[in-house]
């Protein structure tokens, strides 16, 4: 009878890298579908925008709400988005729901209407209406969260895209691209800095070569040093250009007016500050938009973080760069900047000293008229000063003296009504 050939069990194994193979092709394959079923249940998420407009009934519109800068802004605007982090991070949105920011306060009649914007991360399966209406589900149970705040909930939420929410962020001061999309910005702090990082950054070209920085503050003006003026203030031969690079920029203005303060003194370096009025507007966009103006109130802390940046160049007496700069730097007061080992009294009340103790981080020659800026607690970016002068760059116990400008707010809207 014939009989088929056998083989045994053992033989079929006994060949160990076989198994090896084997086993890992095996994990290999069970990995790639575990990442793939993450990737699509955790991962495969798309951005949210919602818009929608808050009436407070029980605040009284204020001057004091017309700018981000005061603190009565900075207060309502806090208790607001925090009520609506708080009602949504307790409610069954709460690992699809990333931030609420209040754009605008604005009036209606004597009470305060708030507009806000709304981010939140969905799987991309989910069907947008229906999120909406979970979404104004939740909304509806702020009522009893809103403390001594009466408010009235809002008539609709409007679905925007990413787009809408930028060109919303755009309009406002002092917003850096982190804020714009709601979520966290890069760790600054190097030495280049990327496109839109520093929006109201402004480069000032007399006969098509940089010169000086300047600091956009809207649509027309632009704040920078009087000195920067001392060899020609004829707005026709000066333009403004915008963007990181001054080879390539993204935009190029002509130059309709030179406003110097009446009373620069070029010998002490006081009232240092000029304004320059466009010839056409500037479009807001990602990339360029202006800075927030802080009140003449604001408080300038010793000690805190501050960030210069411009064109200048890098080393003392050598030459301006072409991509913009950034550095970290730390307020100094005037009394430690006036110490004899410092400056020896040569500081003015209407300036303010920014360094490091030990130098090394400094605006230099070409950085002129440029901004130094701080982040408030909100996130919004405020101009404190403007690149005035120093003893030569970035040496020890000899920080960089800016224009003071909390010290020249009136004159600034005495000039431009901002």
């Amino acid at each position: 009878m014939y009989r088929p050939a056998r083989v045994s069990l053992t033989s079929r194994f006994q060949n160990p890298y076989v198994v090896f193979f084997a086993v890992v092709a095996g994990v290999v394959i069970l990995a790639v579908v575990i990442a793939l079923l993450v990737h699509f249940l955790a991962f495969d998420k798309k951005s949210y925008f919602y818009h929608s407009s808050f009436q407070i009934l029980n605040v009284n519109y204020s001057d004091q709400l017309n700018s981000p800068a005061t603190q009565e802004y900075r207060t309502l605007s806090g208790r607001i988005e925090s009520v609506i982090t708080t009602t949504f991070k307790e409610s069954d949105l709460r690992n699809q729901f990333i931030r609420a920011y209040v754009v605008k306060l604005r009036q209606s009649g004597s009470g305060v209407i708030a507009d806000i914007v709304m981010k939140f991360k969905f799987s991309r399966s989910n069907n947008g209406a229906s999120m909406k209406s979970r979404i104004e589900s939740v909304l509806r149970q702020m009522l009893n969260k809103f403390g001594n705040l009466e408010i009235d909930l809002p008539t609709e939420i409007t679905t925007i895209t990413d787009q809408d929410a930028v060109h919303i962020f755009a309009q406002e001061c002092g917003a850096r691209p982190g804020l714009m999309t709601l979520s966290e910005e890069r760790v600054i702090g190097g030495t280049r800095a990327e496109e839109g990082d520093w929006p109201w950054q402004v480069s000032l070209r007399l006969n098509n070569v940089h010169h000086c920085g300047g600091i956009l503050i809207s649509k027309t003006w632009i704040l920078t040093a009087a000195h920067c003026f001392r060899s020609n203030s004829n707005p026709s031969r000066w333009t403004a250009t915008f963007g990181v690079s001054t080879t390539f920029p993204k935009e190029t203005k002509r130059v309709n007016t030179i406003l110097i303060h009446n009373n620069y003194n070029s010998i002490t370096h006081e009232n240092d500050i000029a304004l320059v009025k466009l010839s056409q507007p500037i479009t807001f966009n990602k990339n360029i938009h202006m800075v927030c103006l802080p009140e003449a109130t604001q408080n300038i802390s010793p000690g805190s973080t501050a960030y210069v940046t411009g064109w200048g160049s890098q080393i003392n007496g050598g030459n301006t760069v072409t991509d913009l700069h950034q550095g970290r730097v730390y307020i100094i007061s005037n009394n430690v900047c006036n110490a004899p080992i410092s400056y020896d009294g040569a500081v003015l009340p209407g300036m303010l000293c920014a360094g490091l103790p030990q130098g090394g981080v400094d605006a230099c020659r070409g950085d002129s008229g440029g901004p130094l800026v701080q982040q408030d607690s909100r996130r919004l970016w405020f101009l404190v000063g403007i690149v005035s002068w120093g003893d030569q760059c970035g040496l020890a116990d000899k920080p960089g003296v800016y224009t003071r400008v909390t010290a020249y707010r009136n004159w600034i809207t005495q000039q431009t009504r901002i």
